[in-house]
């Protein structure tokens, strides 16, 4: 049920009858500054973003401080207890 050629050309025709060429114009060019604008704030607020963390294991112990990762801290534990021996 969806709008063939011919319903959208009678529908256009019916718009321009109703609005005028000129307003018509009109209102397309200020559709189209208000996409632009739009647009340009989101990348503009990409550009503000901080990039993501990655995921990375810490290279050394002062940089695992205060962060707990899945099974790191058991694979630190079963070292200590390596070292013990």
């Amino acid at each position: 049920m969806g709008f063939g050629f011919k319903e959208l050309l009678i529908i256009l025709v019916i718009v321009l009858v109703l609005f005028g060429a000129k307003r018509l114009r009109n209102i397309g060019s200020d559709l189209g500054s208000a996409v632009r604008g739009f647009r340009g704030s989101l990348h503009e607020d990409e550009d503000k973003t901080p990039p993501p963390e990655t995921d990375q294991e810490p290279t050394s112990s002062k940089e695992a401080t205060g962060r707990v990762i899945e099974g790191e801290a058991q694979r630190q534990e079963h070292r200590q207890e390596k070292d013990k021996v």
